[in-house]
């Protein structure tokens, strides 16, 4: 898939082992039905913590985002457990990267490309926009469902709440399509709003294209007071996202996505960070929300990091271009190809937000999957905790099937509607 297999110098960082495939042994686990993840690892217990007292003394494997957090906040925490590079993707998979490594290529400036679906086109990237389509187009599920709490954390404690119902149809890692020459659509999702109170009742739907030097991303929204479906003008960019109170942008979803239009592309390399890593405790169903979302970031006993490699990609905006965020810088871990880690920085370039996802590898998927994911407002001490579901009856529904492109769309908002 790209990454390296070995072990780094001082064995921090272990060798793959790619020991599992799926569910490991031992573990009791009903695949496709939106079980909560199971930790594998249940006896690991951190090998040190990162503190405000030390954390300078691991500068050069934090980002910026990381020490602006240690600084403001005495109480965060990033415990470092023991490194695990146990989980592979299917053979498949694997096939179809190689055939891209020998054959994909860029094409109109870098936002298309010719190659094969499935799986990171790229898997040995050597400029900005072949590790962007990585990160773009890794394998992920090819059908998700997910009922997700939307946690909107003040600097007091209160927390006002979002609550968000999705589905997503992701084409081109759908089982059948793996291997094909790329289309024209990348995936559909449609998104049912219950909290707030406000908004309960709103549907959105989109349809994202593989290519936005030729094609554009549609969106289509229900409105319950007007019952009226109309199509967005624009979706995407720094229009805010629904649940989070305006804290986030619909292109923060995943730290990254949709058209890179707006923005310079540089890559910077690769670097050794600690980033969160087999997320398992954190997305737990004994896990509550009263205990998990502290003041100003979540609580670290919950969290897992560890010492991985990372790709970095910055964003700049171009002159002329508007968006919130004047740069983005973008930390891909090379196991699966995800943005993992992303600072923002304002129109001036001052550091304004630091965010991270926590990823887990979802057994039913057999690759990664996004967990919770945490964004925090570095000038208000406000963070949104997105993707929650630990106190919802069932996590995420992966690659269950049963979704076709006509259950998205404005005629299938107008169905909901009625």
């Amino acid at each position: 898939m790209g990454a390296e297999a070995g072990a780094n110098a001082d064995n921090t960082i272990p060798a793959f082992s790619g020991k599992w495939l799926g569910t490991p042994p031992g573990i009791d686990y009903k695949p496709h039905v939106g079980q909560h993840p199971i930790d594998p690892y249940p006896d690991d217990k951190p090998i040190f913590q990162i503190t405000s007292a030390n954390f300078e003394q691991y500068a050069a494997k934090l980002t910026e985002g990381q020490l602006e957090m240690f600084r403001r906040y005495p109480t965060f925490r990033i415990p470092v457990y023991t490194g695990r590079r146990d989980f592979r993707y299917d053979d498949k998979v694997c096939d179809v990267a190689r055939k891209n490594a020998l054959e994909a290529e860029l094409i109109d400036g870098g936002p298309g490309f010719a190659g094969y679906q499935g799986t990171p086109p790229f898997p040995i990237p050597k400029q900005a926009m072949e590790l962007l389509q990585n990160t773009t187009f890794p394998a992920i599920a090819f059908t998700e469902e997910v009922t997700m709490d939307i946690a909107n954390v003040q600097r007091t404690g209160d927390v006002f709440w979002g609550r968000n119902h999705l589905r997503g149809l992701n084409v081109v890692t759908e089982p059948d399509e793996v291997g094909k020459p790329m289309g024209k659509i990348m995936a559909y999702s449609l998104n049912q709003t219950y909290l707030p109170i406000r908004d309960r009742g709103s549907v959105s739907s989109a349809v994202e294209p593989v290519n936005f030097a030729t094609d554009t991303r549609l969106a289509w929204n229900y409105d319950p007071g007007t019952r009226r479906v109309r199509q967005l003008p624009m979706y995407g960019y720094d229009t805010p996202l629904s649940g989070t109170s305006g804290q986030m942008t619909i292109d923060q979803d995943r730290l990254w996505n949709g058209d890179p239009g707006r923005y310079e592309w540089k890559m910077l390399g690769k670097r050794e960070i600690y980033l969160p890593a087999n997320s398992y405790r954190l997305h737990g169903k004994d896990v509550k929300y009263a205990d998990l979302l502290t003041p100003n970031h979540a609580n670290p006993d919950y969290l897992r990091y560890e010492l991985r490699r990372v790709w970095v990609l910055e964003a700049t905006l171009k002159d002329g271009f508007r968006h919130a965020y004047g740069k983005r810088v973008l930390y891909l871990d090379e196991d699966n190809w995800q943005a993992s880690m992303s600072d923002y920085y304002d129109a001036r370039g001052a550091l304004w937000q630091h965010a991270f996802i926590n990823h887990y590898y979802a057994f039913d998927l057999k690759g990664w999957h996004v967990g919770n994911s945490f964004y925090h407002d570095l000038n208000t001490g406000n963070y949104v905790g997105y993707n929650l579901f630990q106190e919802r009856e069932t996590g995420p529904i992966l690659n269950a099937g049963k979704m076709v492109p006509t259950m998205f769309g404005p005629e299938a908002l107008r169905q909901i509607g009625n």
